[in-house]
């Protein structure tokens, strides 16, 4: 039986996905629930296991894009799996498949003569009217496009598949090699959202700074309790800046609302997307309810989806949804940024690196460590008032977290 293996739906808003990678050739056997291709979608990168066992026939290239529901590969379920023994045959019968092959060989010097007329013909790189007429648009210089037709003829196709090159000046040695390799479905995804942000959203960024010094006393204090109480977890930042925004966001609920056409949706939860850098490019994956969650819920949360990110394991509900996001380009060395807005969220905060730094304390110059932090939010949505107040409650609670994040009482608030 011949069994059509066709592109499951990675989600209701994915109409279509791309042959990252086959994981096996044309003519393999194959083993039911083994995995054959890496397929990427705008939102992740999934695995597409085989349904049956059995010799697979690939209807579909890497870097082809398929609709959810076509046909990709068969598998005939009938053929037998192949044994050790049985590549003698084969090898038998080769040299008889070789003979013609010779032959071919043997008259490959009369077809040269025929040829070599061509590459001298008058034609040769001379475009038609209507492929000049297209090169001179694109400013492409025919001798840099290299023609189909006959004699050597530059057709119109031809002008329409030529890219120009973009000037690199002068050459003065070395080595110039460029890489010229698509996109990936996320990364043009990815960069179509983020070009969207930009252009149809009010976009505007607050800055503030926050003294780390007590989120410093506490984790250095309670840290190595935490990991050896919570079986290795470590007590990061993350957990506090996703308490944080959550208290703000409650004090603050238009920043945790989205525009809907004429509507704003607000919401009486905090599902916090948390961008992370995966082999694939930049995921978002969301932590739910993150209100409802202790600071080792966050870190138990945060630890899990950081890793299917890394080992390609994230799916596309793990990125669905999120009402609010923090990024944190503080990891490579950021000191400040403006982060763009995630939609159809209204805002984001962007976590940087930590510099010790001088500042006044109770009239007195002392060095502490400084973060600088960013929110970038939606005009359209949230207003001034709104958008500084809720920075100014991120910050407020990052530099009292005994008080405003754990209610006086730090063990209890890490579970110790």
């Amino acid at each position: 039986m011949i069994l059509e293996m066709k592109v499951p739906s990675p989600g209701e808003s994915i109409k279509e996905v791309e042959i990252a990678t086959w994981l096996v050739k044309d003519g393999d056997y194959v083993e039911k629930d083994q995995a054959i291709a890496e397929v990427d979608s705008d939102k992740a990168t999934l695995e597409l296991p085989a349904e049956m066992s059995g010799v697979i026939t690939l209807k579909a290239e890497e870097g082809d894009t398929v609709a959810v529901g076509a046909v990709v590969c068969l598998i005939d379920t009938d053929a037998a799996k192949p044994a050790g023994s049985g590549s003698a045959t084969p090898a038998a019968e080769a040299p008889k498949a070789e003979a013609p092959k010779a032959e071919v060989k043997a008259e490959a010097p009369k077809a040269e003569p025929v040829q070599a007329p061509a590459a001298t013909s008058y034609a040769a790189g001379t475009p038609s009217p209507a492929a000049r007429k297209i090169l001179d648009e694109k400013n492409i210089a025919p001798a840099s496009v290299t023609g189909t037709g006959k004699g050597g003829r530059i057709t119109k196709d031809d002008a329409v598949n030529a890219t120009a090159v973009a000037s690199m000046g002068t050459p003065t040695g070395g080595n110039r090699g460029t890489e010229r390799t698509k996109l990936s479905m996320l990364r043009r995804k990815v960069a179509e959202r983020l070009v969207s942000a930009k252009n149809e959203t009010a976009m505007l960024t607050t800055f503030n700074e926050v003294n780390m010094t007590p989120i410093n006393n506490i984790r250095n204090e309670y840290k190595d309790a935490f990991k050896a109480k919570h079986g290795g977890l470590g007590l990061g930042f993350m957990s506090f800046f996703t308490k944080a925004v959550t208290r703000a966001l409650q004090l603050y609920p238009d920043v945790n609302s989205m525009i809907d056409g004429d509507y704003k949706v607000g919401y009486d939860f905090c599902d916090i997307s948390i961008a992370v850098s995966g082999p694939k490019g930049l995921m978002v994956p969301v932590v739910r309810n993150a209100e409802n969650l202790t600071f080792r819920g966050i870190e138990a949360e945060i630890k899990r989806l950081a890793l299917r990110a890394r080992d390609g394991q994230i799916t596309v509900d793990d990125m669905t949804g999120g009402t609010f996001t923090i990024t944190n380009g503080g990891v490579f060395g950021s000191m400040l940024s403006t982060p763009i807005i995630n939609p159809p969220q209204s805002g984001i905060l962007g976590m940087h690196n930590i510099i010790e730094r001088p500042i006044a304390v109770n009239g007195k110059v002392e060095i502490h460590p400084m973060m600088y932090v960013a929110l970038s939010y939606d005009h359209r949505i949230i207003d001034g008032r709104e958008s500084v107040g809720f920075l100014v409650a991120v910050k407020e609670a990052l530099e009292n977290p005994l008080e405003l994040l754990m209610n006086g009482d730090a063990k209890r608030a890490l579970e110790l």
